[in-house]
């Protein structure tokens, strides 16, 4: 009777140590999207000079079965939300991309990747009408909070010419050819 006792005790050890090792782990890596839940990137803000709103947000909802991403921007006012299509998350859950087809536009494709350990979701190109600078939405934790002033947009830099665009020779310049 003792052995059978020690018996069901060791099994029951051993079945509850394979329970927890076996169990999905829900720590989730700094920089990375969390596998199941809802993260909002947001850099709405009021312009101050007309009260409407400016940028974008991003809602991303994860589940089990399946990533969707609610976009919405500014053109004036606040757009309706867009649901994205084709929305791919890497492995690792520090890029994505997606795809949008907002009303009387053309579709288009956004990618982007996190940082700041991710706080930031980093949209590629387009800030200010300038393709090289890159979007920076926040992840938003108090959805309490009013919307900021929107910052103007930088002065742009002037462009430099292209080499083949300079002329060879300046008009007062004497050339020796055939001489």
């Amino acid at each position: 009777m003792r052995m059978t006792r020690r018996a069901l005790f060791a099994g029951a050890i051993l079945l509850a140590s394979c329970a927890v090792l076996a169990a999905p782990k829900t720590t989730k890596k700094p920089g990375m999207l969390p596998r199941y839940g809802m993260l909002v990137f947001s850099d709405l803000c009021i312009h101050a000079d007309s009260g409407e709103f400016g940028g974008q947000r991003i809602t991303l909802q994860r589940f089990a079965e399946v990533d969707t991403i609610l976009y919405e921007y500014t053109a004036g006012g606040l757009s309706w939300p867009v649901v994205a299509s084709d929305v791919t998350i890497d492995p690792r859950g520090q890029q994505l991309y997606f795809t949008v087809r907002p009303p009387d536009e053309d579709e288009r494709t956004i990618s982007g990747k996190l940082a700041d350990g991710g706080r930031t979701l980093v949209l590629d190109g387009g800030y200010c009408g300038d393709e090289a600078v890159p979007m920076r939405l926040p992840l938003v934790t108090d959805f309490g909070r009013k919307a900021g002033v929107c910052r103007a947009c930088p002065v742009p830099k002037p462009q430099k010419e292209k080499e083949e665009d300079k002329p060879l020779l300046d008009s007062g310049s004497t050339t020796t050819a055939g001489l």
